[in-house]
């Protein structure tokens, strides 16, 4: 879970609210303010978002949340697919057909998806990842009907109604968006190059989402039909419907809807071999940037595995407003950097954990990179001070918890719950997961996975330029 830049963002409506009370606090009396002693901070309450869970037949794992605060409902579908699931010289198959769902059927005529909704107030989307691929739907409550049957109509006979001209138009889409979002945007090139530094030809991880063009070109409607017949199917997803629903009314409509739709045999998911790095692999790649960028990369515990929250509060702490470490030392105090990010990527079958920097103009890559390093060899050398680690899960926990003042958000959490831990109630215990954390804890996992010699460590130079740094 990546959190610093989403976090600055969900933090900004928070801090801009409390910019009144830190005023009228400021107008308190000094004497007053020095005799009363700051409140302890209250025992952490108990996170529930309540639903109701149950199997269809066919194998479709149903989750319902019923919340009357607004006149709106959220449906969610996710499917147990994404890149990692791809067949060989196929890459990008499980985002070209997000694109393809999209498409119509002979009930739901191109174009006439969006447009039904949208005209009953309601929208959506979809994305993609290495492990899943994930619908979504928000709209007034009168829609719901339309909602589930249309998601249901989509599911159940897409492959059914695919032609040639259905496939290359998304297909020319998906390509378009490889050069809009990733070839043609600064730094773009790294994230292309970057899984296949991580790990080995034939990892699930080593191709990035988007694909590439070769493969996507060559795909037909019959590569793509099976695709959908293989991990389309019922008992390969799971829907949840939140928001202002009627249980016994919406769980009337699924069955209708959905439950007609046959199970089918669910192929098992490409292999995937323990990986690790055993020595400092260096790339240097020329972009159409005006600054040169350093990527540090290493290889982490995978998405909920032990560690895995440890750096993301790392993350946090090393990134994280002003007073984080990175950005005060390389972008305030010395200045190094002109931007710094940091992440923890988690995935199902494990994680990366990057460091990012931009240099400042003039300012060398090598000399970046030594400043980066200097701060990781404190934070494995001695633990965090406990007043970082209460700010980075303080930070954490208030996005963890802002997020779910959506309706849509919500929907979105049972269902990833269910899809990768059996549980759409594991909102608690995962957010136990970050209060478990503690600063030797931190600095363990630290230790264990920023290893100076075993990692990626991935330059990017302006086009043109002969020497790295200016």
């Amino acid at each position: 879970m990546h959190v610093s830049r989403r976090l600055r963002a969900l933090l900004a409506g928070a801090l801009a609210g409390l910019a009144g009370l830190s005023a009228g606090m400021l107008s308190a009396p000094c004497s007053a303010r020095a005799e009363t002693p700051a409140p302890a901070p209250a025992p952490p309450s108990r996170l529930d978002v309540p639903f109701t869970r149950y199997t269809l037949p066919n194998g479709l794992t149903v989750i319902l949340h019923e919340d009357h605060t607004l006149p709106l409902v959220a449906v969610n579908v996710m499917v147990k697919v994404g890149s990692r699931h791809e067949a060989p010289k196929r890459t990008g198959f499980a985002h070209l057909f997000e694109h393809l769902m999209f498409m119509g059927t002979h009930r739901v005529p191109t174009k006439k998806f969006d447009a039904w909704m949208e005209a009953q107030g309601g929208w959506n989307n979809a994305w993609t990842s290495e492990d899943r691929t994930d619908y979504f739907e928000v709209a007034p409550t009168h829609a719901l009907p339309l909602l589930l049957w249309m998601e249901a109509d989509r599911f159940s006979s897409l492959a059914d109604d695919m032609d040639l001209p259905k496939l290359d138009a998304q297909r020319d889409v998906v390509r378009n968006e490889r050069r809009q979002s990733v070839e043609n945007t600064p730094y773009g090139k790294a994230e292309l190059r970057l899984p296949e530094l991580m790990y080995p030809p034939g990892h699930p991880y080593h191709h990035p989402v988007i694909g590439s063009h070769e493969d996507l070109q060559a795909a037909t409607v019959q590569d793509v039909t099976s695709f959908f017949r293989s991990w389309y199917v019922p008992n390969n997803a799971s829907l949840v419907v939140a928001g202002d629903i009627d249980p016994a009314a919406t769980r009337a409509m699924i069955e209708k809807y959905f439950g007609i739709i046959p199970a089918g045999q669910v192929p098992a998911a490409p292999a995937a071999s323990a990986v690790a790095l055993k020595k400092v692999v260096r790339e240097t790649l020329t972009d159409n940037v005006q600054l040169p960028k350093v990527i540090m990369a290493w290889h982490s515990p995978a998405h909920y595995a032990e560690g895995d929250a440890d750096l993301d509060l790392l993350a946090a702490i090393l990134e994280e407003g002003k007073a984080s470490r990175l950005y005060k030392a390389l972008v305030y105090d010395k200045p190094l950097a002109q931007e710094i990010s940091v992440s923890q990527q988690s995935g199902e079958l494990g994680s990366r954990f990057v460091v990012e920097a931009i240099a400042r103009p003039g300012v060398e890559l090598t000399q970046l990179e030594a400043a980066i390093d200097a701060e990781l060899e404190k934070i494995r050398t001695a633990t965090v001070q406990q007043r970082e680690l209460d700010r980075a899960r303080n930070q954490f926990e208030t996005m963890f918890v802002s997020r779910l003042e959506s309706t849509m958000a919500r929907a979105m959490i049972l269902n990833q719950y269910e899809t990768f831990r059996g549980d759409p109630g594991y909102a608690e215990r995962d957010l136990g997961r970050y209060r478990a954390v503690t600063s030797q804890s931190l600095q363990r996992v630290a230790r264990s996975v920023l290893a100076p010699d075993a990692r990626v460590i991935l330059h990017i130079v302006p086009a043109g330029q002969s020497k790295e740094g200016k």
